[in-house]
C-alpha cells in the first residue's frame, strides 16, 4: 500500500535530469531549416504522397496528405520551385489546399513531388 503512494513520487535529482534531457531535445542543430509545415512519413516510412486517376483516365490528381501546420504555404513553394518558371509543367501545373490537404492538378508529377520533398528534408 505504502509503494503505492510513493509511485508518482521524484526525488530531486531525478527531476533535474529529466528536464535537462528535454531542454536538450528540443534544442535543434543550426543549419535545420523552419518550415511552417511538416509533411510526417505514414506507418511505412513512405511519404502520403498519392496519385487520383478520374474521368476514365483523363484527369490526374496528386494528393499529399496530412500536412501539419500551413498547408496553404507548402501549395505556394511546390508552385513557385517544383518546376522551372518558364517550363510548360510550371503553366499547367494547378495546385489547391482543403484543409490539411494539398492537391496538385495538370499532370503525373508524384515522383516529382516526392523528391522534391525528400531534397527539403521530410
Amino acid at each position: 500500500m505504502f509503494a503505492r503512494c510513493l509511485w508518482g513520487v521524484r526525488f530531486f535529482s531525478q527531476a533535474a535530469l529529466s528536464t535537462d534531457a528535454a531542454a536538450q531535445a528540443l534544442k535543434t542543430p543550426a543549419g535545420a531549416i523552419k518550415y511552417p509545415f511538416f509533411v510526417p512519413r505514414n506507418s511505412n516510412g513512405n511519404l502520403p504522397v498519392y496519385t487520383d486517376i478520374r474521368n476514365g483516365g483523363t484527369r490526374i490528381l496528386v494528393s499529399i496528405r496530412n500536412v501539419d501546420g500551413n498547408a496553404s504555404v507548402l501549395a505556394e513553394e511546390l508552385a513557385s520551385t517544383l518546376f522551372a518558371p518558364t517550363s510548360r509543367e510550371a503553366q499547367r501545373i494547378k495546385i489547391k489546399t482543403n484543409h490539411n490537404h494539398v492537391v496538385i492538378s495538370g499532370g503525373r508529377w508524384k515522383q516529382e513531388v516526392v523528391e522534391w520533398l525528400k531534397a527539403k528534408g521530410f
